[in-house]
């Protein structure tokens, strides 16, 4: 099938690794800007690009869709089908209108739960044991085009979505050939969503990272693990930040913020404790729980 492949992150290019070895025609790849990365600002191609020009591949990287010339230039390149994987940019109803077959799109969560920017992480902050990849239409609205198929994913207990992210991504590669073998055949089947069970996964900001110890120790680790690998789960001591990348619940009765233990390093939690097995104290590098709490020299019964 003549394709023309739309995306910009590693999951896009995955995907677009799957579409290439499944032998498809792809056609051109449309992508986001290269922009600067690290602390030299060195500007970089997003993984698509740099996959597409390893392949010769025709790049485009406008900044909008809406632009006559570049909708042009779509039809021009005649695709068949537009496949669209966290491109990070709105296609207007002028461009879902050219390929004959439709515009498709691959989202990490089972539809219509998590539309929106950040599905892998919301599942895991809300402490589901499942998730999943869906192949659906595009149409004008936020993910809530026609479903072509589904895939479950297990979440683990101590899986953090970046861990998560990297199985999706494969799941999501895999599933994606396989709708567009049966488009290609004619055998895809088209399911409405139901609207009324829609949720929202916005996109995740540095404050929602911010927790205190008045909570439950199972959400503060399902917390810790969806803000993992960004923005990370942070709590506040003296005026600083310390990031915590790795906890485990466990038991324990006393007032939230009441040191239980310091090796592991054990907190009182609203309902039983966490074990903070991971830190990354402000300005410090990355250390155990326990090597912090030696540092500055806690012992059970301190409240932090």
């Amino acid at each position: 099938m003549r394709i023309l492949f739309m995306g910009t992150p590693d999951i896009a290019a995955a995907a677009l690794a799957a579409v290439l070895e499944a032998g498809h025609e792809v056609c051109g790849v449309f992508t986001r800007e290269d922009k600067p990365v690290g602390r030299k600002q060195v500007l970089t191609a997003p993984p698509v690009k740099q996959l597409a020009l390893e392949h010769g591949l025709a790049v485009f990287q406008p900044k909008t869709l809406r632009e006559p010339e570049v909708q042009q230039q779509i039809r021009e390149l005649q695709p068949e089908l537009i496949v669209v994987v966290a491109y990070g940019r709105i296609l207007p109803p002028e461009v879902l209108s050219i390929p004959p077959m439709g515009c498709i799109n691959l989202h990490v969560s089972l539809l219509p739960k998590y539309r929106g920017a950040a599905p892998v992480q919301w599942a895991v902050i809300n402490g589901d044991t499942e998730t999943g990849v869906s192949i659906m239409y595009l149409d004008e609205g936020l993910d809530t085009g026609d479903i072509l198929s589904v895939a479950p994913v297990t979440i683990g207990p101590d899986e953090t979505s970046g861990e998560l992210f990297e199985r999706i991504t494969q799941q999501g590669a895999k599933t994606l050939v396989e709708t567009i073998a049966e488009i290609g055949a004619g055998k895809a089947v088209r399911t409405p969503q139901d609207h009324t069970k829609a949720t929202l996964a916005p996109p995740l900001n540095k404050e929602m990272a911010r927790f205190a110890f008045t909570q439950p120790a199972q959400t503060l680790h399902n917390l810790v693990r969806g803000m993992n690998p960004w923005p990370v789960a942070y709590f506040e001591l003296d005026g600083k930040k310390i990031k915590v990348r790795k906890t485990h619940p466990t038991t324990g009765n006393a007032a939230p913020g009441t040191v239980i233990s310091t090796n592991p390093l054990t907190i009182a939690c609203e309902e039983g404790a966490l074990e903070l097995l991971e830190l990354v104290p402000e300005g410090s590098k990355p250390m155990t729980g326990a090597a912090w709490a030696a540092g500055r020299r806690l012992k059970a019964g301190d409240c932090l």
